[in-house]
């Protein structure tokens, strides 16, 4: 416990002392609009609009309360309030992520459990595992034709490797006396997997599922961005269109603190099935 109030007072010291760097750095910036912002702004073809310039604390507090305060509003298809943005971004996140579950698990228990199917499959992992997830977007586009069910396909991809590997890994590495005995029980090939194979490898398939949720998070905001229409990417890409970088930092937190919020959600999970031997 005095380990743990010790670490939330440096956490907030560290939190004052960056929110007070960063209203000393931008506060000059609220009085006047700089040349540079002007010049850019007429590079951007943007001369009538103000760019807004990076926002004080305080600007930044009254945006978050602007956008908290009404967060499922809808305007038509570029005016939508933030939790509308974030709804649509988790769905395609947990359709992708879902389907990737039911795909790589399974499948991964047959990789650990088959030297055989290991040595198969193991080249086509190692080639497609290092793929950038948006390389498939064009693909995909192109394919599926639906922006939506092509953002869900990219999570789907991003998320299978971290699950698969780490199934196969955590199944591999299952104790050979653990089996032994169940071989010598003559216990049934899945009352095998259920009883004695998953819970043993359970800590090794979370901590994939774990790096999965993480690395869906991340590459949805930049599929958005690429195919825009609605979801939290989109919502940043568009207010960067508009030079409102007071919203884009708000979106920024709001990413962070979902992300965050994700893999707390994952991470609880891992603490309920580790056991200390």
């Amino acid at each position: 416990m005095a380990r743990s109030l010790k670490s939330a007072l440096l956490s907030l010291l560290l939190l004052a002392v960056f929110v007070g760097a960063w209203h000393l750095a931008t506060l000059p910036k609220e009085t006047a609009r700089s040349a540079a912002d002007e010049e850019y702004a007429k590079l951007m073809g943007q001369g009538a609009k103000k760019v807004s310039g990076l926002p004080t604390p305080a600007r930044m507090g009254e945006t978050i309360v602007r956008q908290l305060s009404d967060p499922f509003y809808y305007r038509g298809p570029n005016d939508m309030g933030i939790g509308v943005q974030l709804a649509h971004s988790l769905a395609r996140v947990g359709t992708g992520y879902l389907l990737a579950c039911l795909f790589a698990i399974p499948l991964g228990f047959l990789v650990g459990m088959s030297p055989l199917l290991h040595g198969a499959l193991n080249p086509f992992i190692q080639v497609l595992k290092p793929i950038s997830p948006l390389a498939w977007m064009p693909l995909a586009l192109y394919t599926i034709k639906d922006s939506s069910v092509s953002g869900v396909f990219v999570i789907f991809i991003c998320s299978v490797w971290p699950m698969l590997i780490n199934t196969a890994y955590g199944v591999s590495a299952v104790r050979r006396e653990w089996l032994n005995v169940a071989k010598t029980l003559e216990v049934r090939p899945l009352r095998k997997a259920f009883a004695v194979i998953l819970p043993a490898a359970a800590p090794t398939i979370v901590t994939g599922m774990r790096i999965s949720i993480g690395i869906a998070w991340l590459v949805i905001v930049a599929a958005e961005m690429l195919v825009g229409g609605t979801g939290i990417g989109y919502f940043v890409w568009n207010e960067w269109n508009n030079l409102n970088l007071t919203n884009v930092v708000f979106a920024i937190l709001v990413i962070g603190v979902v992300g965050m919020l994700l893999d707390f959600a994952i991470g609880a999970l891992q603490r309920r099935v580790t056991y200390v031997e």
